[in-house]
């Protein structure tokens, strides 16, 4: 969580009443609504964000960079007549999933799949208009701060009483921005943004009636129940034949006329157009892939490079195959012609630091993962860094590195907890082990011991600190017969009696354990 959001939860939770009286005009409908996030925080949050959120989307499409720049001058010129000014920016996604989002601060997003469905520079414009009335309202950020609020009465209570085409990585860098991009707007908001989106476009000099014709294509869409509409722009932004209807009577009330720009939209998207049977391929061959079917799988991606060469998405497939088949040096080769056409994604970086280090080139695989973490942090980076530096004696390294992959509950996550286990245990054992405390119905001190890590351990050995009879403190220390295994809890009961008068005096710790053979 951001550092300053995290601050907000702890402390703020305990001035609710103070926090209730914060308000402020919304620039673009201009309501009086609570405000607790500042503007400064909101852009940091947009920024710190927008690149990992797009990493584990699929990154940026770059195989026709014409297109990129055309969405980013349709953005800015829809920015330039918003109601708030911020460092907007736009950027298409590599993912044929029709879909398209906001972040605080004017981070804009839209993928390659929702501009091949479109027909005209104003049913983009349309899209661009809605997504940055969500950022210039601050949709999302309302959001957020519902969370807070939620957060924060939890927090309070305490106190008072003491998945993506990369969905099997363990993502640690795009959590919040994951969470904001795929929230679900109220009516309300999504009608404001409709409204207002198309009040946008007319003052840019766009025809609004392309908003009324891309719901109309969304709400055909909709019944025909597409899947890859239903996990897109459907879920976050749910079409409705109301939604057509209100546009209409805003376009009504909207002066007439405007560009529509169809043919503009076609040139600057026919490579798009002409190459989406590649990737239409390509999804098949994911597909086939994932079901082990390897032969498939090559075959179609042969067909999606064939029509579109540069695209490193596909060779990044075929690299995976070939991982897969444990023919490292020809994964080796797929992932370098994917980097070679576009050395901004993590994952390819992520790919061939795996099959470096399989072939024992550790320098280059190091160099690799450390590559793609800077784009997108990840538990198997980590973890992989983390047997490097280990490999290497790097001991003091390798426990860094296992640290922050152990961070998730992932396969590599519990992979390199295990490592950091077998590592640090016998230095740190109350880090991994838990150890509660309580009295029996006897009187007698009991101990709950509990094993959350994925290995065994063994040797146990509690310590606990007691009042006696007299009210002076004592110690003892006791061992756990055999082994205690991973996921696992026992108890210990200590004949030590104490009044439970005096039960709140009591301490109890893990004094050692080790790993068991």
């Amino acid at each position: 969580m951001n550092s300053l959001l995290h601050k907000m939860l702890l402390s703020g939770a305990l001035v609710l009443p103070v926090l209730l009286g914060a308000c402020a005009t919304n620039p673009v409908t201009g309501k009086s609504e609570l405000s607790l996030i500042p503007e400064s925080q909101e852009i940091s949050i947009g920024v710190e964000q927008y690149g990992p959120v797009r990493q584990s989307q699929g990154g940026d499409y770059v195989a026709d960079p014409q297109v990129q720049a055309y969405v980013s001058e349709i953005g800015q010129r829809l920015a330039a007549v918003s109601d708030r000014e911020l460092p907007y920016e736009f950027a298409v996604i590599n993912d044929s999933v029709p879909n398209a989002w906001a972040l605080p601060g004017g981070k804009i997003a839209v993928n390659r799949g929702l501009l091949t469905e479109m027909d005209s520079e104003a049913e983009l414009a349309a899209v661009l208009g809605h997504e940055i009335v969500h950022a210039a309202a601050k949709h999302s950020v309302q959001g957020m701060q519902r969370g807070m609020l939620l957060q924060g009465a939890v927090i309070a209570a305490s106190v008072a009483t003491q998945e993506s085409a990369y969905a099997n990585l363990a993502q640690l860098g795009a959590s919040l921005g994951a969470q904001l991009v795929n929230q679900k707007y109220g009516r309300d908001a999504e009608r404001e943004s409709d409204h207002y989106g198309m009040q946008y476009m007319s003052r840019a000099g766009y025809d609004p009636q392309g908003a009324v014709r891309l719901q109309e294509t969304f709400v055909k869409l909709s019944e025909g129940r597409r899947q890859d509409w239903l996990s897109g722009l459907f879920a976050s932004h749910p079409p409705s034949q109301e939604r057509v209807e209100n546009n209409r009577k805003d376009a009504a009330a909207l002066p007439e006329g405007g560009e529509t720009g169809k043919e503009r939209y076609r040139q600057k998207i026919a490579r798009l157009i002409e190459t989406k049977p590649a990737y239409e391929a390509y999804d098949k061959a994911r597909k086939a892939a994932k079901d082990g079917k390897t032969a498939e799988a090559r075959s179609l991606v042969s067909k999606a490079i064939s029509i579109e060469p540069r695209e490193g998405h596909f060779h990044s497939l075929l690299g995976d195959i070939a991982q897969g088949e444990k023919n490292y040096r020809a994964a080796l080769d797929h992932y370098n012609r994917a980097i070679s056409l576009n050395d901004g994604f993590f994952y390819y970086y992520l790919k061939r630091g795996l099959v470096n280090d399989q072939l024992d080139r550790r320098s280059a695989a190091r160099s690799d993962l450390q590559r793609s973490v800077e784009m997108l942090p990840t538990a198997n980076a980590y973890h992989a860094l983390g047997n490097i530096a280990r490999a290497e004696n790097d001991l003091r390294e390798a426990k860094a590195w296992y640290a922050k992959a152990a961070d998730t509950n992932s396969p590599a996550g519990q992979a390199a907890l295990g490592a950091l286990v077998e590592l640090d245990l016998a230095d740190n054992p109350s880090k991994y082990i838990g150890i509660r405390h309580g009295l029996s119905r006897s009187g007698n001190i009991i101990l709950e011991i509990s094993n959350p890590t994925p290995r065994d351990v063994t040797d146990l050995v509690v310590l606990v600190q007691y009042p006696d009879a007299s009210g002076r403190m004592r110690q003892v220390s006791d061992r756990l017969q055999g082994r205690l295994k991973a996921g696992q809890k026992q108890t210990l009961e200590l004949n030590l009696a104490v009044d439970p008068k005096q039960a709140g005096r009591i301490r109890s710790g893990i004094r050692s354990a080790r790993i068991a053979d």
